[in-house]
């Protein structure tokens, strides 16, 4: 479907309808002083559309999502091909594909964006996204496994844009000595603290983990524990593997005060 027709056919909402307080019925009434017609929009609005597309998901119509944020995508609006590369990479309102998902990744990681713009988090996703990609390859596409490549876009990730998936990312190569890197536990480290500083549970367990190794027990495995709480549900088996692995070595006295160190940091937010 063209988007002169999408447009036309009036399913949508304006996304910005919900902040000027007007309600939206349930045949999505079009705002066209938003959009424009259907001609103009074809030549113009790009940013407009994708705010289509984005109404158009969250209702539910997503193959709908897919026509505006295509169009918007291809009209320079970065936000709708990141949108895409989501999509086709999680089988969300399409046929998973993660060579399609990969090629729009790499449309975006090419933008000359400065870190700290709007759409700078485009392109570090994007990046840690290649980086994955690269790192394990796609089965049956042209995308092999290529550690070095792999470690190249997420330290671009890490540093430029200051990512925090990134920085655990490159954190992992350092110590397993990945990407053509030397295994350094201690350069390792300095990442996982600049990862965990932002929040991120999967760098703040690797962390206390590495702590736990060198001695300081509690600290370690209180940082485990919290970061165990924090975690998301897709890391939280690991983590716990982990935490629970530590807790099984630690004696009695160590388990409890730790217990009560990591109640503390979730309380008070530390890492």
């Amino acid at each position: 479907m063209r988007v002169a027709e999408f447009v036309r056919i009036g399913i949508l909402s304006v996304a910005t309808c919900g902040a000027c307080g007007l309600t939206v019925s349930n045949a999505f009434a079009l705002d066209q002083s938003v959009i424009g017609t259907a001609e103009e929009t074809e030549k113009r609005n790009p940013w407009a559309v994708f705010r289509l597309g984005f109404s158009a998901y969250k209702s539910g119509h997503k193959d709908q999502a897919i026509e505006a944020y295509r169009y918007a995508a291809e009209n320079g609006q970065l936000g709708a091909r990141w949108k895409l590369a989501r999509m086709y990479a999680e089988g969300d309102g399409v046929t998973r594909n993660d060579y399609e998902a990969y090629k729009f990744f790499q449309e975006i990681a090419a933008q000359d964006v400065e870190p700290g713009s709007p759409d700078g988090s485009y392109v570090a996703d994007a990046l840690v996204a290649l980086g994955r990609y690269t790192q394990w390859g796609i089965p049956g596409t042209p995308v092999q496994p290529n550690p070095a490549a792999a470690q190249d876009y997420f330290m671009r990730a890490a540093a430029t844009y200051r990512n925090p998936e990134a920085q655990f990312e490159v954190g992992n190569m350092l110590l397993n000595g990945e990407g053509g890197m030397k295994a350094n536990i201690q350069q390792a480290g300095r990442w996982f603290q600049l990862a965990a500083q932002k929040g991120h549970a999967g760098a703040q367990a690797t962390l206390g983990n590495l702590l736990f190794q060198s001695g300081k027990v509690v600290r370690g495995l209180a940082m485990m524990t919290a970061a165990l709480e924090r975690a998301r549900p897709g890391d939280k088996q690991w983590i716990r593997g982990m935490q629970e692995e530590a807790f099984a070595l630690a004696d009695e006295a160590d388990r409890r005060t730790a217990i009560a160190l990591a109640q503390d940091m979730l309380v008070q937010g530390e890492n």
